[in-house]
């Protein structure tokens, strides 16, 4: 039985193979990075606030707050539930836990980019790659004009 449901969910949620490539997360390469340089002697403030810092950051999603990411002791890490503390580079495991069906589309190749080979290294881009942790949702984008039917195109 035990067997059975391991081949159910790595069937139903297969994540990507020891030799498949997860990029690096994108906070890696910004210049507040690592958070502790900063977040490292600062005591946490649990209370949901106005920003004095990161007045650059906009929090439009849904009702999550700074620290139901971020971990407070580790600044430099995430929160996963059940008190795991994961890596930027985890961090889609954590956008699973509220998009699961989107995390499960991701680790099927259905949705977010990936490059690589049919049968070879694939190398995946996280959420964020594409999506703004603070504010995931794109704006909405205006519709192209249809195409031209052929006969308004060719020359005659």
């Amino acid at each position: 039985m035990m067997i059975g449901l391991f081949l159910f969910f790595l069937l139903m949620f297969p994540s990507p193979l020891i030799s498949d490539t997860v990029s690096n997360a994108r906070i890696f390469s910004s210049p507040l990075f690592p958070c502790s340089s900063c977040h490292g002697v600062m005591k946490p403030v649990f209370s949901r606030r106005k920003l004095s810092f990161h007045e650059d950051i906009t929090l439009n999603h849904d009702n999550l707050w700074c620290l139901d990411c971020h971990n407070a002791s580790n600044r430099d890490r995430l929160n996963k539930t059940g008190g795991k503390i994961i890596t930027f580079n985890e961090l889609q495991s954590l956008c699973g836990i509220c998009h699961g069906v989107i995390y499960t589309e991701w680790t099927q190749g259905v949705h977010g980019k990936r490059t690589g080979y049919w049968n070879g290294e694939k190398h995946y881009l996280l959420c964020t790659d594409c999506h703004n942790p603070h504010s995931p949702r794109f704006n909405p984008l205006r519709p192209e004009p249809p195409p031209l039917r052929p006969e308004k195109t060719l020359r005659r």
